[in-house]
């Protein structure tokens, strides 16, 4: 067993949540999708947590039996932790609620979802933690969405992109010679989808890729990348599927892009390319930091 407090305190000193500050993310979204349900997320979640939407978001029993690890608190996740746990245990997530990105080969998906109050009931009542961590999961160069891939490429970082004050989510990659066949089958089999969302060109030479895990259908950030000499770009979405407003104009956005783009660009799923760094880099951390066992959480079923 391991403190709480213990676990927040490891958690801070490499990810620096705390003095990386409110998440510019989901200090909007959460809110979002709360208050039209009239549900009271500023009292149910930890106080800290509603000012940085980063951490704690529920704090049970002080003793840590066990980790949990997923990208989304989706249902099939949520049943399962609440299932197989004990009071104390903890759920690390990098969302505190759910982004549908829909399927590029099937439905749209409805973009930001809150948990079920009843799941938070259920976990609360069972003393159980939730403690979430989303851009200093993006930032860091030690263990994040983004390098856990490069990792897993045995890709050599000497660049990022997508970079503000604070860090940045996206890295440049050098790599063994691959083409872009070579980059979609790897994709596959490494994140077990059936299929990757791919556009632009093929190439059968790559030296040099840039990856963004998540939502990396930003087109300015696939220019900086072209201009760093990329020459393919993995990612979570290419094309943003989400049936409203904006996940249409993302898409024209991107449609006009692509048709010039000389890079091969690559989408995984934004759950998938963000679940790596919990399989891998996450749970070895845990592991070895404080001797917890270490439970996956892996979505059935990807694009979604």
């Amino acid at each position: 067993m391991v403190k709480l407090n213990r676990l927040d305190s490891a958690i801070d000193e490499l990810f620096t949540y705390r003095k990386i500050g409110t998440d510019p993310a989901f200090s909007r979204f959460i809110p979002m999708v709360y208050d039209p349900i009239d549900f009271d997320w500023r009292n149910e979640f930890q106080p800290e947590f509603t000012e940085l939407f980063n951490g704690l978001m529920l704090r049970g029993d002080e003793e840590v039996n066990r980790v949990f690890l997923a990208v989304f608190p989706i249902e099939e996740v949520l049943e399962r932790f609440i299932s197989e746990s004990s009071p104390g245990d903890l759920l690390f997530m990098h969302h505190p609620i759910v982004m549908e990105c829909g399927d590029p080969k099937g439905k749209f998906g409805r973009g930001f979802i809150p948990i079920p109050p009843h799941f938070i009931e259920q976990m609360k009542k069972k003393r159980l933690s939730v403690f979430t961590l989303h851009v200093p999961l993006d930032y860091s160069r030690e263990i994040s969405t983004s390098d856990a891939w490069a990792e897993a490429l045995n890709a050599t970082v000497i660049g990022e992109l997508l970079r503000d004050e604070k860090g940045a989510c996206g890295i440049l990659c050098e790599v063994a010679p691959t083409s872009t066949e070579d980059l979609i089958h790897h994709s596959t089999e490494m994140f077990k989808i059936p299929y990757a969302d791919v556009h632009g060109p093929f190439h059968k030479h790559i030296t040099k890729i840039a990856i963004v895990a998540g939502c990396g259908d930003k087109v300015e950030a696939m220019i900086e990348a072209e201009k760093m000499g990329a020459e393919a770009y993995l990612t979570g979405e290419v094309h943003c599927h989400i049936d409203n407003e904006y996940g249409k104009k993302k898409y024209e956005q991107m449609k006009s892009y692509i048709g010039q783009t000389t890079m091969s660009l690559i989408g995984v799923s934004h759950s998938a390319s963000e679940y790596l760094v919990h399989a891998t880099q996450l749970k070895s951390w845990f592991e070895e930091q404080f001797q917890l066992p270490v439970t996956l959480l892996p979505q059935s079923k990807w694009w979604v």
